[in-house]
């Protein structure tokens, strides 16, 4: 009998594991020294540079750069950038070889994101100058 709900079990999808967000430790190992680029509704919204020490880079895909960190906050993945509002937490999800990001500050409808990798670097322009 116990056999029987051995097989069962593992025939049933595991919907719940699918849904745990990944560890800090997961998120790190899955995104350092790469460049993710984040999608939204199949349109780009944006990339993320991961370097060492949980240092980041995001762009908006318009040749401005913006440097920051991550740090876990319970469950969520937190990033906080120069010159930023505070943090913008996100819960992330391993989606085969991509990743899927929840964002967490929203009220109301919560955003939903897919990142893959791109081999191109940022093209970060600088600092505006002049009038």
């Amino acid at each position: 009998m116990s056999r029987l709900v051995a097989l069962a079990l593992l025939a049933c999808p595991l919907p719940a594991l699918a849904d745990t967000p990944l560890s800090a430790e997961e998120f790190d190992a899955l995104t350092r020294g790469r460049v993710l680029h984040f999608y939204s509704q199949g349109q780009p919204y944006g990339a993320e540079r991961y370097e060492p020490d949980r240092n980041v880079t995001w762009t908006f895909l318009d040749g401005e750069c913006k440097t920051g960190r991550w740090y876990p906050q319970g469950e969520q993945i937190c990033f906080v950038y120069e010159g930023g509002e505070g943090p913008q937490c996100w819960s992330f999800f391993a989606r085969g070889d991509k990743l899927r990001a929840r964002f967490e500050n929203g009220e109301g409808e919560t955003e939903v994101y897919e990142a893959g990798e791109i081999d191109e670097p940022l093209t970060c322009l600088g600092p505006k100058i002049g009038v």
